[in-house]
Order: structure tokens, then C-alpha cells, then sequence
């Protein structure tokens, strides 16, 4: 049986490892071919690993499995004309353009606002939103030239829905994706392009599982550790757990991306077990 996007080409941002290795997987599964990105490298004002080359090279082996085609690039979001070239080269070689997946971000400096350094937050917002208005501009040509509509996604946050202290560079970044979503879904909504956002809670990826990210959780524990977060993480939440799987992101992603969601434009989806609610 044909999968739900036999035929069709989606850009990732961001492929090398977690939610969008995931993406990339799990839209390959329901036949897509993929073009994605990832800087491979560390990030300054990040305080855990950046992915590396290997991490988006087992991406590739993990899509190419599924025997499906896969344009895998090293690029930085940040980087426009960079950016442009890898969707152009992937679209050239794939044949067209269907699905964008903004999905590259970072966490950073975690600091009561007055107290964020000015590259902090310059950081912040060249990666978490320029770097997802770069992801649209470089890819809305091609699906506007390819005359058979499309869906972007972009990826916020709980944090693009209601405010998190000690962050507030990253829920400045995750809000405004709101704004820049729904004036791309009417922008777009003549040529039968939609343009949605997710938003997740925590999702289990180098992202949220590491040091820093648990101390801000809980400053005053000597020795954060997974096992100390997940209590505070399930506190958070309306359901009883303390974080969702990155393939849970993928499936609510998938579902905008194709044809079950065709009339699902301008929308904020959390995928938050209710801790947008709580």
C-alpha cells in the first residue's frame, strides 16, 4: 500500500539528530523523499554538544534504509545564501518541493532577561527564528513555481504559547514563529500552501537531556541528573508523564504534511501532554 506522501519531497531543517533525524524517518516511511540540513557543529551560548557530520551521515543511512532518496547537506540556518543553495541542489536533484520542515533550533543562555548577554540573545534569534525565516524564503519559490500547493511546518514550543522564566530570548524566538506562521498561511493560501506550527513540551533529545537544561528546571539540586528531571519534567504536564518521544513530534508533523490535514492552515498544534493547558 502507498504510503501518505508516496511521490512527494520534504525539506528538514536541522536532520542530523532528534526531532528531525525523526522527521526525516518517519516521512520517509510514508514514502517522501528528503533534503535536509544541519550545521554539524557546536553552537556558541549552547551549553550541550552540537550534532556532528556522523550523526547526520546515520540520518542518511537510516532514511536511504527505507529505500528512499535523501540530500543531506551541511549548512547553517543563519547562513542565507548557504541555505539557498542546499534546497536548490535538492530540489534539482529530487524534483520538486512539497513539505517544509522548520524544524533547527537551539536552546542557550538560561538567565533572567536584564541578566542575557547581548550575543545571548542575538544568537537566539538569528538561529530560532531568521534561521526559519531563511528555511521559508529559500523553499517557498520552489513549492510556489511547483503549481501543486504544499505544507510548511514550523517548529515552536510551549514557550511560542505561554512564558518560561530564565529563558526569555527562547520564548521571545517561539512566540514570534506564531506571528511569522500566520501571516505565511494567508500569504500563502492562494497558491494552496499551508503553513502550521507545533508545539511541543519536552521532548526527549540532546536539547532537554543535558545538565544545564535540568538545573534551570531545578536550580538548588547539587547533581542534576535525568532521573531528578523527570519528576519536575511530569509536573509540567496535564498527562502522567514527563516528556513525549521525538517521534510523537513526527507523527503530529506528519499528519499536517499530508492530505489528512489539506485543510488545516494558520494553526498552533501543541503536542504538549496538556501543559499548555495546565
Amino acid at each position: 500500500m502507498a504510503g501518505r506522501l508516496e511521490g512527494k519531497v520534504a525539506f528538514i531543517t536541522g536532520g542530523a539528530r532528534g526531532q528531525g533525524r525523526s522527521h526525516a524517518v518517519r516521512l520517509a516511511q510514508e514514502g517522501a523523499d528528503i533534503i535536509t540540513v544541519d550545521i554539524c557543529e557546536d553552537v556558541n551560548h549552547v551549553p550541550y554538544p552540537g550534532p556532528t557530520e556522523e550523526d547526520l551521515a546515520e540520518t542518511v543511512k537510516q532514511v536511504e534504509a527505507l529505500d528512499r532518496r535523501i540530500i543531506a547537506t551541511k549548512a547553517d540556518v543563519r547562513d542565507y545564501d548557504a541555505l539557498k543553495a542546499a534546497v536548490d541542489d535538492g530540489v534539482a536533484q529530487l524534483g520538486r518541493l512539497d513539505i517544509v520542515s522548520a524544524n533547527a533550533g537551539i536552546s542557550g543562555q538560561m538567565a533572567p532577561v536584564h541578566e542575557l548577554s547581548e550575543s545571548a540573545w542575538q544568537t537566539m534569534i538569528d538561529v530560532n527564528l531568521t534561521g526559519v525565516w531563511h528555511t521559508a524564503k529559500a523553499a517557498v519559490p520552489h513549492m510556489k513555481a511547483g503549481g501543486r500547493g504544499g505544507s510548511i511546518i514550523l517548529t515552536s514550543s510551549a514557550a511560542g504559547l505561554q512564558a518560561y522564566q530564565n529563558v526569555g530570548h527562547y520564548v521571545a524566538a517561539k512566540h514570534a514563529l506564531v506571528g511569522l506562521m500566520r501571516t505565511m498561511a494567508l500569504e500563502l493560501a492562494p497558491d494552496n500552501i499551508r503553513v502550521n506550527s507545533i508545539h511541543p513540551t519536552q521532548v526527549d533529545t540532546p536539547m532537554i537531556m543535558n545538565e544545564a537544561t535540568w538545573k534551570l528546571f531545578d536550580p538548588e539540586a547539587p547533581n542534576p541528573s535525568r532521573e531528578a528531571f523527570a519528576p519536575i519534567s511530569q509536573s509540567m504536564n496535564a498527562l502522567p508523564i514527563p516528556w513525549v518521544e521525538p517521534v510523537d513530534i513526527s507523527n503530529a508533523l506528519l499528519f499536517l504534511a499530508s492530505d489528512e490535514g489539506r485543510y488545516l492552515t494558520g494553526v498552533t498544534l501543541p503536542v504538549d501532554a496538556g501543559a499548555t493547558t495546565k
